[in-house]
């Protein structure tokens, strides 16, 4: 039988999706269980992440042998690559459009057992000018030194890039202590009404994606380092850049609308 030579990669098979889906499940379950103070809910919770990060660990370490070293990942692979991480991050922006969907419905319309005033007459809001502005300054730093490094990266040029990894990943570690100091320092908590609720969803399913961009910087440093990357082939760092400046502007609407318009006291008090 003639051998078929194609541009695609055609993935061998694995059993990592069957455990993935499992360990989600054991995930999913876990939580639940814990949420509801079940027996055993919190070793169940603990046991579904650890597996969920080891089958992560083990099949992206496939996936970048698979690129790195077999060439599996031909230009008609990259571009499909990229494709399938755009409709990811249009997901995330999906994701957090229902956040901001239930913090505007609650603010434009506050509902009269919260006093009919956004923020609630019982809620101290944080200060935008503080911490939050700081935080923004950081995170804009950081999208143009991700996108130094990624231009610098193509040119070829190696200390540049070093420079540009280390300045955005210092600058995502000050912003995650600046805002675990604000959280610890808040004057509510996520059960004090839907402020609460609205706010550290939005604001902590945020930081949760800072600290996976930030993981995804990190790993691509060490990748760099180990020369996985090419001037025209580095799929996986082009993927951290896009999920960094997704992070980057879902800031700056989270600082606009709950950090400055969220906190302006009306007029008539």
């Amino acid at each position: 039988m003639r051998k078929v030579y194609h541009r695609y990669h055609l993935v061998t098979p694995s059993a990592w999706p069957f455990l993935s889906a499992f360990a989600a499940l054991n995930l999913t379950l876990g939580a639940v269980a814990y949420m509801h103070q079940y027996e055993k809910g919190g070793l169940l919770l603990t046991l579904g992440f650890l597996s969920v990060f080891t089958i992560m660990f083990y099949w992206w370490r496939d996936v970048i042998r698979e690129a790195t070293f077999q060439g599996k990942h031909t230009n008609k692979v990259q571009r499909g690559l990229r494709l399938g991480f755009a409709l990811f991050v249009f997901s995330e922006v999906m994701f957090f459009f229902g956040f901001f969907w239930a913090f505007f419905h609650s603010s434009l319309a506050p509902a009269i057992e919260i006093g009919g005033i956004w923020p609630p007459s019982n809620i101290i809001a944080p200060n935008p000018w503080g911490i939050p502005f700081l935080n923004t300054v950081l995170l804009l730093l950081s999208g143009v030194s991700i996108t130094y490094t990624h231009l610098y990266l193509v040119l070829g040029n190696g200390v540049r890039v070093i420079e540009g990894f280390m300045y955005t990943i210092v600058a995502a570690s000050v912003f995650l202590l600046a805002q675990l100091k604000e959280f610890i320092e808040a004057p509510f908590d996520i059960s004090d009404g839907i402020y609460g609720s609205t706010f550290f969803m939005l604001t902590g399913f945020h930081g949760a994606h800072v600290i996976v961009g930030t993981i995804f910087i990190i790993v691509c440093f060490i990748r760099f380092l180990k020369h996985h990357f090419y001037t025209n082939h580095h799929v996986g760092f082009e993927a951290a850049v896009w999920y960094w400046h997704f992070v980057d502007v879902v800031w700056l609407f989270l600082f606009i609308c709950v950090y400055y318009w969220g906190s302006l006291t009306p007029d008539f008090l």
